[in-house]
């Protein structure tokens, strides 16, 4: 693992992301959707207390049965910026991920890799400082645009900034906004998708970041009562 360091200021942190972003690997498939442990990460903040809290639910890949699970707490220490919200989250995502007493395998982040301004998202991030495969999940387009997907599960359509294809918007359930698929680190973005659908069998969401979410919800209002 690859020590995270703290940026003084907004100018260090995209120089560190400008930095790492070389070393994201794009050419690796990536696990077969169905195998092995997959485990969501989620954060959630108390502003007001500058508390913020980080989970990891590892579930297995076929049953979705819950395998293990970790939260950490921690404290603030950066400011809100748009598009460095992973130097907010990443410190307590990393103490969450230690605390598992298996291998989370695949990691699923309720957020953005590739489908950054700078092209490394908190998924792309927190992939080359663990060496694990990660997808980003997240529940808007970003800054990017798209056409919608078509109106079936598995309908998907490109996210694009500009002519570049950054990930891809996709229907995980009829009837329901799509989710935006981005590669985060050594795994493709085909993979990525098909990791996303299985995940997400009955609700719009992955079942990684449905029960990541509400853990670090939960351990959130234990911590601030």
């Amino acid at each position: 693992m690859t020590t995270f360091h703290m940026p003084a200021d907004e100018a260090e942190a995209r120089a560190i992301q400008d930095s790492l972003r070389a070393r994201v690997v794009l050419d690796e498939p990536g696990p077969p959707p169905g195998t092995g442990l997959v485990t969501g990460v989620d954060v959630a903040y108390d502003e007001k207390k500058d508390v913020v809290v980080a989970a990891a639910v590892v579930l297995d890949a076929e049953t979705l049965d819950v395998v293990d699970e970790a939260t950490a707490v921690g404290t603030v220490t950066f400011p809100y910026v748009p598009g460095l919200l992973a130097f907010r989250e990443m410190p307590t995502v990393l103490e969450a991920l230690e605390s598992l007493t298996v291998d989370p395998g695949l990691v699923i982040c309720d957020g953005y890799g590739l489908a950054h301004p700078r092209r490394f998202g908190l998924a792309s991030h927190l992939g080359v400082l663990t060496g694990l495969p990660v997808i980003g999940v997240g529940k808007n387009p970003f800054t990017f645009h798209y056409e919608a997907p078509g109106p079936l599960r598995g309908d998907t359509s490109p996210l694009l900034d500009g002519e570049d294809e950054v990930g891809r918007a996709v229907r995980t359930q009829e009837g329901t906004k799509p989710v935006f698929v981005s590669v985060g680190h050594r795994i493709s973005l085909d993979n990525a998708c098909a990791h996303t659908l299985r995940l997400a069998r009955r609700f719009r969401q992955p079942e990684t970041t449905r029960r990541a979410d509400a853990l670090c919800r939960q351990t959130l209002r234990e911590a601030t009562a």
